[in-house]
Formats: structure tokens, C-alpha cells, sequence
């Protein structure tokens, strides 16, 4: 089981740390590789980090360290932008200080951050930031442009609350990981084809941006996987993001 450990002053300002089979690095093979998990769900308060549970039970099982975030959502949360942005910042910093302080358990040199739909929109816009221990993102589905999405109404309408009412064209380019390109970091992005949440077209315009802007970024559409597959452990979806970490 995680132990939850706080990192800000509200209630959402929390992370759960797995410590990976075995008791944690330090062992025979050496510091643990870290994983950061992020959560989707649009942002809403209605979703919450046990949306990862089961990639952090995998994760762990293979011998990572995971932190799973949680952060201030919109509705009755308190979050929305920048706010939500800035507790996986804040979150992101206090890991990156715990891995330092135990070099023996934790390898500071791999820190992936894995973000699922609106967390892969939060991934890769905290991996812009220069405090993050990030050093890879993965995103699995992510949300990579806001004004598409709104155009759209995806996620019911859900990029509104999240910007707030009546968006000018500098929010949506200020939060939109498609418009912050070159991210500046190794990205591995996965899509299914049958995705109905988020149109895989998305990811394969921000793939190709981020590629001109100079990113390097690997790109898997498995097909027939929906919006979910890439979390579910089951799922030759995320057998994707296994085999590129080398589990």
C-alpha cells in the first residue's frame, strides 16, 4: 500500500509514493528507477490519482519507485488554470528534493513522468519547468490543444472550467503543450486508434510539432485501443510504454 505524503497546504496537496518490490532500491540493482504518475480525468474533481493505482502496482511489481499525484481540480477543488499547473510544479519540486536526499534508493538520472490524458497535458507542461526532476515524459492519450478541444466540446465541455469563461487566444497558446513546443525533453506518446475521448489526430499534430520543433519524440497509435486501454495493465496499450522502459 502508497503512504500519502503531503505537499501543499490544501486538501488535493498530496502525493502517494509506492516503494517499489523488494523494499526499495539500494539493493543489488542499485537505486530504483523513478516513475511519476499524473491523473486524467479532465481536470475534474470528479476523478482523482486512484485512477492510477493499477500502472503504479505494475510499475512497483517491476521494481520502480512511483510517486502518484494528486492536485487541486476544478469544481469544488479550487483548481484551474495556472493553479492546477503549479501543485504538479510544486509536487514535481518536493520529489525532486527527496530523490536527492537518497541516492542510495532512488535514481535521480531516470524520472519519467507518465501522464494519462489531462495529466499527459500536465506532464509535458511541467516538464517546461525548470525545477522539474523530470527526464522523460510519457504521455498516454494526452490533451495537447486546448482551443481544439473546446471547439470540439470534449470532455463535456470541460476546457471552460478549467481556463475559465470566454478563454482569449493567449490562454489557450499559454496552455496548450502543442503551442510550448519544444518541450525540451525525450517524449514517448501513445494513442490508440479507437480512442473516442481524445481524437488521435491530436496526438499525431503535436507529435509532428514537437518533432519540427526540434523534441524528439517516439510515437505508438495501437490499434483498436480506446481512451483507457493505455492504462490498463492488461492492455498490449501499455505493453507499449513497458517495453520502452525496458520492464
Amino acid at each position: 500500500m502508497p503512504t500519502t505524503e503531503r505537499y501543499g497546504d490544501h486538501s488535493s496537496g498530496i502525493v502517494h509514493r509506492w516503494d517499489p518490490a523488494g523494499g526499495g532500491g539500494g539493493g543489488a540493482g542499485g537505486p530504483a528507477p523513478v516513475a511519476v504518475l499524473l491523473h486524467g480525468g479532465w481536470w475534474r474533481d470528479l476523478h482523482d490519482a486512484s485512477l492510477m493505482d493499477p500502472v503504479a502496482r505494475d510499475l512497483t511489481a517491476a521494481g520502480w519507485a512511483v510517486w502518484n499525484v494528486e492536485y487541486r481540480r476544478t469544481g469544488d477543488d479550487g483548481g484551474g488554470w495556472p493553479q492546477t499547473l503549479d501543485d504538479v510544479n510544486a509536487a514535481l519540486r518536493q520529489i525532486g528534493r527527496a530523490l536527492h536526499a537518497a541516492p542510495e534508493r532512488y535514481d535521480a538520472a531516470r524520472v519519467v513522468s507518465v501522464g494519462h490524458s489531462a495529466g499527459g497535458h500536465l506532464a509535458l507542461l511541467n516538464a517546461l519547468d525548470a525545477g522539474t526532476p523530470v527526464t522523460e515524459v510519457v504521455a498516454l492519450a494526452p490533451v495537447t490543444d486546448l482551443e481544439r478541444c473546446a471547439r470540439a466540446g470534449l470532455g463535456e465541455g470541460a476546457v471552460e472550467p478549467f481556463l475559465g469563461p470566454h478563454p482569449a487566444g493567449r490562454a489557450y497558446a499559454e496552455s496548450s503543450p502543442l503551442h510550448r513546443v519544444p518541450i525540451g525533453r525525450p517524449q514517448l506518446v501513445v494513442h490508440g486508434d479507437a480512442d473516442q475521448r481524445v481524437p488521435v489526430e491530436h496526438s499525431r499534430d503535436y507529435t509532428a510539432a514537437a518533432r519540427a520543433a526540434g523534441d524528439r519524440v517516439e510515437y505508438r497509435e495501437p490499434a483498436g485501443a480506446d481512451h483507457f486501454a493505455v492504462i490498463d495493465p492488461g492492455h498490449a496499450a501499455w505493453g507499449e510504454v513497458r517495453s520502452h522502459l525496458g520492464i
